[in-house]
């Protein structure tokens, strides 16, 4: 552990590429700020994380318990954020939240920061040496409304964007009683034609330009005169002093920040580039939840309603879209461009209700479908994720008009490409271009009241990848998992508090000591879920040892399924790549008359190479050929063995039979081989005998397998649509180029045959004329309005 501790300075790759916090600019600046600091790689620097949780199994109970978490970033990612790495420095107790008064229970803390940040008295295992350790608090990771507590900053009301602070373009709806946040017309280009166009927008031409993130010193600057007064009464007070009142007798941050973060009590807090990080994960879920509550017309989470429509009379635009008041004293509500029929929802539905993914990728979603309702609910997080990235765009193919389809697919791959463990500084740029652009086309389509503060934060997530690096370094899923581990140790439910912390230094006794215990399995050396057992490799070709699951049975191949196997052996073995040409050259002086072409030349070798390659036994063997060679010439045994799941590459397949009752999908498969990708379904796994201890797997080399699974696509019953994934702990840092790859984590979640998004520009009506509309009960006067 103690050698880890310096991999973030001697072990990491220093391509450009953003791979882990220390790639990036704010751990960079940091460096620059504070040198004496950072020419120490033991110097350690550590993130925030809490969050309050309820640690009683009844979640009727409005108990809130906040532990707050360290994390140390110096470890290499594979440990980085493992639990067994993060740090439980204190539990600040309930039954409440401690709100913005959660100050007072970080004092503690903050001291001991202030102190490690001097340095203290440690001993290096790896040097064997005694030295002089420092560590500072880089960054905060937490929810929104955490966000404000840690902050200081009001992320509630007309300023709610903690980035863009008094710059936030806010409008109060007066119909739906709330704030709305657009504007995003001001990331595009000063001579974009967005800009100009008013009746497309909120009515008004946008020359502005986007807002400047404040600086840790613009923000002292801000909080200059406004004390907080502590209480544990629910009520926050703070005192602003007069003479830092403006000309009018307003000050601009009155209603903002409602006091100054003890971290600014840090002396290098005002450096940091990056002090609160937004949280993707609660983001994506939040910009799930309005998609589909609002597609669906979910009752109680739909974003267009009559007071909705209502807001947009008010504003003077989409005329289209105005509730009609019927002579029944009845509103008509014309259908959106987003508003789905009944039958539409059935087959969005109906794509989540026979889906099926790998193993371990996400939980069985088709749970929460109600078809008779034409419901979507009870969507955890992860759920969200999985949705918004891969699943939506198809699912909607067939519900959605094609304009909408591919507004909804330019977000699913702005998160796609913005969750990737690899970020490149130039296509985080066009990033922030692709999703300035998405935004102002969602401006478009979707009802003002659509556009909460959680929509309209994506627009700072790019910069904060730039500054802070991939996501998962910095989002809540590891942490909110942490929690479940902490409400586990909870057996005194009078006091919670304590088996929390009683649980918590039991297990870093035992952590502690398992890191001296060899041959023991513990949390450091337990293999994962899909581990291969690579031990076996030697006696496979091909790199294609893995681990068998299930019964291993003995069945006699027939001579074609021989043939087919062996033939693909031949033709993708290096070691005989000579015996390949010397081939092909005699097949050219035997055919002279033929001009050999690639294609020519691959029907040579299906046909004719296998034979001539087996009357090369005799003289391979006056030439002393490995008998591994001479196992390949003369071909395999008849016999084979067959399982119906394998473990390899990370991956876990399973035969099409195997997983015909299950619901999951483990027997999609994805070979690149000669240029071109092929894919297909698992049917058998076979262990093949070459008669000389070795053995490999026919038809494909399972070293070659990648996984994917299929979603069918709702047009047309006989294509599908591949998803690929990759294995949860495979980490790319940089030791071979995988070019192909990355384009994958931008394509994988885009459907085929839908329109780009500049389609939209040639929209003239937003009301959907195919469907009915609805109509609603005279309801309080809304309709004199």
């Amino acid at each position: 552990m103690a050698a880890s501790m310096r991999w973030h300075e001697e072990g990491r790759t220093k391509d450009g590429i953003l791979r882990h916090p220390a790639d990036a600019l704010a751990w960079k600046s940091f460096d620059s700020c504070h040198p004496d600091f950072a020419s120490d790689p033991r110097s350690i620097r550590l993130g925030l994380a809490s969050d309050g949780f309820n640690p009683f199994r009844t979640m009727s109970s409005t108990y809130s318990t906040w532990p707050v978490v360290l994390i140390p970033y110096n470890l290499p990612p594979w440990l980085c954020m493992k639990q067994s790495s993060l740090i439980l420095s204190m539990v600040i107790p309930g039954e409440k939240g401690p709100g913005n008064d959660i100050d007072v229970f970080l004092q503690p803390l903050i001291h001991e920061l202030k102190k490690l940040w001097e340095g203290v008295d440690a001993f290096d295992a790896f040097t064997k040496q005694n030295f002089n350790m420092r560590g500072a608090l880089i960054w905060t990771i937490n929810d929104f409304p955490a966000y404000a507590n840690l902050s200081g900053w009001s992320t509630k009301g007309r300023n709610a964007c903690p980035c863009c602070l008094n710059s936030t373009d806010s409008r109060w709806l007066k119909n739906g009683g709330k704030f709305c946040y657009m504007g995003y017309r001001r990331w595009l280009e000063q001579n974009h034609p967005f800009r100009f166009q008013k009746d497309d927008f909120d009515g008004s031409i946008e020359l502005r330009t986007a807002p400047n993130s404040p600086s840790g010193s613009d923000i002292l600057r801000q909080l200059e005169g406004i004390n907080h007064n502590y209480n544990f009464d629910d009520v926050d007070e703070y005192i602003i002093d007069s003479h830092n009142y403006d000309e009018e007798g307003m000050r601009a941050e009155e209603q903002l920040w409602k006091k100054k973060s003890i971290f600014f009590d840090l002396p290098y807090w005002k450096d940091n580039l990056l002090r609160h990080n937004l949280d993707v994960m609660h983001i994506e879920k939040n910009v799930s939840d309005n998609l589909i509550g609002t597609m669906l017309n979910i009752s109680g989470r739909t974003k267009d309603n009559l007071k909705a429509r209502l807001d947009l009379k008010d504003m003077g635009i989409r005329h289209d879209l105005h509730p009609e008041v019927m002579p029944n004293n009845k509103v008509h509500i014309p259908p959106a461009y987003y508003t789905m029929s009944a039958q539409e929802k059935v087959t969005f539905l109906t794509v989540l209700k026979n889906l099926k993914v790998p193993d371990g990728y996400a939980s069985n979603i088709s749970r929460r479908v109600n078809l008779k309702e034409r419901t979507l609910s009870n969507l955890k997080s992860h759920d969200g994720h999985i949705l918004m990235q891969d699943i939506l765009p198809i699912a909607l193919r067939a519900a959605m008009p094609r304009q909408v389809v591919a507004v909804i697919s330019g977000l699913s791959s702005f998160f796609k490409s913005l969750c990737s463990k690899a970020l490149k500084v130039e296509e985080l740029d066009q990033l922030q271009s692709r999703i300035a652009l998405t935004l102002c086309h969602m401006e478009k389509i979707f009802p003002p009241s659509f556009f909460t503060i959680m929509i309209h934060l994506n627009i700072h997530l790019v910069a904060e990848a730039k500054l802070g690096g991939p996501v998962h370094y910095r989002w809540m899923y590891p942490i909110e998992r942490y929690l479940v581990r902490l409400k586990s140790y909870v057996r005194n439910r009078a006091q919670p508090e304590g088996s929390i912390a009683e649980g918590y230094i039991a297990e870093e006794c035992l952590t502690f000591c398992s890191r001296y215990l060899e041959g023991v399995e513990s949390v450091f050396n337990r293999p994962q879920r899909n581990f291969d057992n690579m031990e076996n490799i030697d006696n496979y070709m091909f790199l294609s040892g893995g681990r068998v699951l299930g019964k291993i049975e003995s069945v006699v191949l027939d001579s074609m399924s021989i043939a087919q196997a062996h033939r693909y052996v031949l033709l993708h073995c290096d070691k005989i790549a000579s015996y390949r040409g010397e081939f092909l050259a005699a097949q050219r002086r035997a055919n002279p008359n033929i001009r050999a072409n690639p294609s020519i030349e691959h029907k040579w070798l299906v046909e004719n190479f296998p034979e001539w390659l087996l009357a090369q036994v005799p003289q391979m063997a006056e030439r002393n050929c490995s008998d591994e060679i001479l196992a390949i010439a003369r071909g395999p045994n008849n016999i084979a063995k067959r399982c119906n799941g394998f473990i390899i590459n990370g991956f876990r397949f399973h035969t099409k039979n195997r997983e015909k009752f299950r619901k999951t999908q483990n027997s999609g498969v994805m070979v690149e081989a000669d240029g071109k990708t092929y894919y297909g379904q698992l049917t058998d796994i076979f262990e093949i005998d070459y008669y000389g201890s070795f053995k490999d797997d026919p038809f494909i080399f399972s070293s070659q397998a990648k996984q994917v699974f299929y979603v069918q696509d709702p047009k047309n019953e006989e294509w599908s649509h591949i998803i690929m994934i990759k294995p949860r702990d495979l980490y790319d840092m940089g030791a071979r180029l995988q070019e192909e790859d990355d384009d994958e984590t931008y394509t994988q979640c885009i459907p085929l045959n839908i329109p780009t998004a500049d389609e939209l520009n040639n929209c003239t009506s937003w009301a959907r004329s195919t469907i009915d509309g609805g109509l609603i009960h005279d309801i309080g006067g809304l309709t004199n309005s």
